[in-house]
């Protein structure tokens, strides 16, 4: 099995069949490279990209024009997230489809929201380079996730 909760204690230690019970709590939570963004990767397969994970906003943080290169789907739990089609607010769902582009803020409150992603979202840069969240380039990191 190669899906993985990467900061789970005792994950490794599992027969490869064995559900895979993630106390969140004790996950940390990770600075992104977008100040104010943190995230919990609560599930990640690394060769198809896909991946599930819990991301916290403060008010006004935002995430950069980005593509979506797969369909991204985020369940609200806290506060909001504001792009310029709308506001999704807590207790609400969207859901994007595979190459959508926008940029993302949260809300007045911020926001603390599920997304799962297909594929890890494609950021670009100022300088023509498209990066990831973490800032790897994503055509080495993710293409070949893409095409598989």
């Amino acid at each position: 099995m190669s899906a993985v909760t990467p900061k789970a204690a005792n994950h490794c230690a599992l027969p490869p069949m064995a559900s895979r019970f993630v106390e969140v709590a004790r996950l940390p939570w990770e600075p992104t490279r977008f100040a104010g963004v943190d995230t919990k990767m609560l599930m990640m397969e690394r060769e198809s990209g896909v991946m599930t994970v819990l991301m916290r906003m403060a008010p006004g943080a935002r995430l950069p024009d980005h593509e979506h290169a797969l369909i991204e789907q985020t369940y609200v739990l806290e506060g909001s997230l504001v792009c310029g089609e709308g506001e999704c607010k807590a207790g609400e769902f969207v859901w994007r489809p595979a190459g959508s582009r926008h940029e993302a803020w949260g809300g007045p409150q911020g926001g603390l929201m599920l997304a799962i992603f297909q594929i890890p979202n494609k950021f670009f840069e100022a300088d023509g380079r498209e990066t990831d969240l973490i800032g790897q380039d994503w055509n080495a990191a993710w293409a070949k996730a893409l095409f598989r």
